[in-house]
């Protein structure tokens, strides 16, 4: 199965690309090589791009709040599990409290290094980070691979804390809504909303089919378009039936 996350406002899309990059940073300072390390600082630079925002680390925390204060109101339900409430209680107190400690601009201690922000300004260039262009960044990737990632971890540390209020706010998200079964008839689906607003739209389809679900929604009409892949000239409609899993998620 592979599953299409559609973010229906611009907050969402926010969060979304911030979750990706962080992943992307992860995923490739993990790896050994220098092409690898080059690649995560790429993403941190991203990260720094998009997280620049001055109101999101107020957002996290109001929404970090607000879901703390819903989830309190569960207790005694006895279709809950105690321990799982307070589990995720202790994580959103936690990622609360590191998140209101972080001082400054999201990001300031990398716009403050300025080797990083020459790195940062010629890779906007195609190809400007060659070994001529930048010797001593060339230098830093011929170093250990131990050494780099012990940098990339010292330059992404401080931003963690939006990383983990994201992810919980992105998880309880997904766990927010009911999985509703549709079938698109010749590649198209469309449903009226009656005024129902969602914060993110999931579309879950078997992997093997050859279709892409492309998404356009407002508070009164739902359309899903079935696409074929073509990866040489203009997508054209799947016009066969599609069977899909479709989840309404909102906090």
């Amino acid at each position: 199965m592979i599953s299409y996350d559609f973010p229906l406002n611009e907050r969402m899309r926010t969060l979304l690309r911030l979750e990706d990059l962080y992943a992307r940073v992860e995923y490739f300072t993990e790896k050994a090589s220098a092409n690898d390390h080059q690649a995560a600082l790429g993403a941190l630079f991203e990260i720094l791009e998009v997280a620049s925002r001055a109101d999101l680390k107020s957002d996290l925390l109001q929404e970090l709040e607000r879901q703390k204060r819903q989830l309190a109101l569960l207790r005694g339900n006895p279709g809950i599990v105690e321990d799982a409430l307070d589990a995720i209680l202790g994580e959103i107190e936690n990622a609360s409290g590191t998140l209101f400690g972080m001082s400054g601009k999201i990001g300031q201690h990398l716009r403050e290094n300025e080797w990083l922000m020459g790195i940062k300004q010629r890779a906007a260039i195609p190809g400007g980070t060659c070994e001529f262009d930048l010797p001593s960044f060339h230098y830093w990737l011929h170093q250990d691979a131990a050494s780099r990632r012990e940098h990339i971890g010292a330059w992404l540390t401080p931003m963690q804390p939006i990383s983990d209020a994201l992810n919980i706010i992105l998880k309880l998200l997904r766990e927010s809504g009911k999985v509703h079964h549709f079938t698109a008839h010749a590649g198209n689906f469309q449903q009226m909303q009656g005024g129902r607003v969602a914060q993110m739209l999931r579309v879950t389809m078997n992997s093997a089919l050859p279709c892409i679900p492309e998404v356009s929604a407002n508070k009164y009409v739902l359309n899903i378009r079935f696409v074929a892949p073509n990866y040489a000239a203009k997508s054209t409609l799947h016009e066969q039936d599609v069977a899909f899993d479709l989840t309404f998620c909102s906090l």
